[in-house]
């Protein structure tokens, strides 16, 4: 009796040990030759999967995102206010540095093989980008996009500077020190009678 095979779970499979392949050679580098020896598959299996090194690396990049909202997720059950919640974050920060550094590199790697327009065309991208503003949304009680987005930059700022080796930087202080100004500032929106829903839901 032929063996039944799973293919969304051996897809994701294949996707679980493409990270530390692209992460040791770069998106550019790597060719789909190379990665199927390193998954130790056939190339033709790896294209009946991935028609291209592209579409591999977006599945990857959705995967990856759904990966670090769960870690998060579990991270900062318990806690309460928004202090609480960005000093978790810069610890989390720190628990993942290496992986965030080479994750980060990657995508940048990613963005430098296509053009502005690109970038836009890419489902994908876009699709992990709103997915991570929306955990802001849901693990910090932020209802204010603009806010949002900016920690979100914040964030991505932090790790950026990581990756280029700047131990002046601390992430725990500098997530400590966002959190005073965040509750100082929807405090002050607060008492101006700025409905206090769209804003923080504490």
């Amino acid at each position: 009796m032929p063996k039944i095979v799973d293919h969304d779970q051996y897809r994701k499979e294949l996707l679980s040990k493409c990270f530390d392949l692209f992460a040791e050679k770069g998106y550019g580098s790597i060719t789909m030759r190379q990665i199927a020896e390193g998954l130790r598959v056939s190339t033709g299996t790896l294209y009946h999967y991935f028609p291209s090194k592209q579409a591999l690396f977006e599945q990857l990049m959705e995967e990856i995102c759904q990966q670090d909202v769960s870690m998060a997720t579990a991270e900062l059950s318990g806690t309460q206010t928004l202090p609480e919640q960005l000093e978790i974050i810069g610890k989390f920060i720190i628990k993942k540095e290496d992986y965030l550094i080479k994750w980060t590199y990657l995508l940048v790697d990613f963005c430098q093989h296509q053009n502005f327009k690109g970038m836009e065309n890419v489902d994908a991208f876009n699709r992990i980008n709103e997915r991570y503003k929306q955990a802001i949304y849901d693990f910090l009680g932020i209802q204010d996009p603009v806010i949002a987005a900016f920690i979100y930059s914040f964030i991505d700022g932090l790790i950026f500077e990581r990756l280029l080796n700047n131990e002046m930087v601390s992430i725990p202080e500098q997530c400590a020190l966002l959190g005073k100004m965040l509750t100082a500032y929807l405090e002050k929106e607060n008492s101006r009678d700025v409905p206090v829903e769209r804003l923080y839901e504490s």
